[in-house]
């Protein structure tokens, strides 16, 4: 267990106290928060939660700002994957993608990098989720700081962004 705990019920009361844990709150979304401990000196955030909760790199995804056609936008894909940016950008209808500077993802999403959730941004961006997620009964994605994963079933997740379903992903 290592220094992680684990929030066996449903989180209802917006107890995470991030923006991505209020959303889902107000909207109703059945969800559990999964805290662990975050080894500040570790930049591999996703692999980090995935050996710190004991689940595969297949049903914890990553959230990952782009650029699409010079506007950011959004590619959920699961930890074990690398975003197919030629993918997003024809799952959005755009020309070209290109991976967007950290700065701004964290200034557009409100989020520090290793801690971005694709719920509650600061501003709505267009979205696509791997279509691998639904697969899986249950996935997490960042709640909105490093350490803290929430587990969500996949159509709350594009429920709740609005988001497009597609393969975006390239192992």
């Amino acid at each position: 267990m290592s220094g992680r705990s684990r929030s066996s019920s449903p989180n209802r009361g917006g107890a995470g106290g991030t923006p991505a844990v209020t959303a889902l709150t107000r909207l109703g979304i059945d969800h559990t928060l999964l805290p662990y401990h975050h080894d500040p000196a570790s930049t591999a955030f996703g692999d980090e939660a995935v050996a710190a909760l004991g689940r595969t790199p297949d049903e914890v995804f990553k959230t990952l700002v782009a650029e699409l056609d010079g506007k950011l936008v959004v590619g959920v894909v699961p930890v074990s994957h690398q975003l197919d940016l030629k993918a997003l950008a024809a799952a959005l209808g755009g020309k070209k993608a290109v991976m967007a500077k950290v700065a701004d993802a964290e200034r557009s999403s409100g989020y520090v990098a290793g801690g971005i959730s694709p719920l509650g941004q600061k501003r709505a961006l267009p979205t696509v989720v791997d279509a691998t997620a639904m697969d899986h009964e249950r996935v997490l994605v960042s709640a909105g700081r490093r350490g803290l994963q929430v587990e969500l079933a996949p159509a709350d997740l594009i429920r709740a962004m609005n988001a497009t379903v597609s393969r975006i992903s390239a192992a």
